[in-house]
């Protein structure tokens, strides 16, 4: 590159508009593709627990408080999700899926990245029961005739 050339992009750049965003005050919308938090729809979900054999990270657990009434409360860490979409493929009953506009994830503890889905009564059944996960323990997965997970309060 010539100093010549190079003198005229820095002359040039001090006109132009700046390339870069104000990302906090303005934000662009996600590609529809775009795979961001994952969403469940417990309505759908039998239990069959394919999402949780294929998920490569153990970022799910389903945990079942009543099968047949298909009572289920699904523990998410998004903190472990690769994004890969593995559950969402695998899944036969379509009940789960990446939400393309809920690709932001920050946070200040680790608490903050699991998250429950569930109606909210066995949300609160569950955590009254078992407690929230501690940081340092793996996911337990249920399988279908297995128990549900123990305390990890």
């Amino acid at each position: 590159m010539r100093f010549g050339t190079m003198l005229g992009d820095i002359w040039g750049s001090f006109f132009k508009k700046p390339v870069t965003q104000k990302y906090p005050f303005e934000r662009l919308e996600a590609p529809d593709q775009y795979r961001g938090k994952l969403v469940w729809t417990p309505g759908k979900c039998n239990g069959c627990c394919l999402c949780i054999k294929d998920c490569p990270s153990n970022a799910i657990e389903l945990i079942t408080i009543d099968k047949k009434a298909k009572q289920f409360v699904m523990r998410y860490h998004a903190d472990r999700c690769t994004y890969c979409a593995q559950c969402v493929q695998n899944c036969r009953l379509e009940c789960l899926g990446m939400a393309h506009d809920q690709w932001e994830s920050a946070g200040l503890k680790r608490e903050d990245f699991v998250v429950n889905y569930g109606s909210e009564a066995d949300v609160a059944h569950i955590l009254a029961t078992y407690g929230t996960p501690s940081a340092a323990e793996p996911a337990a997965t249920a399988g279908p005739g297995d128990p549900a997970p123990t305390a990890t309060a």
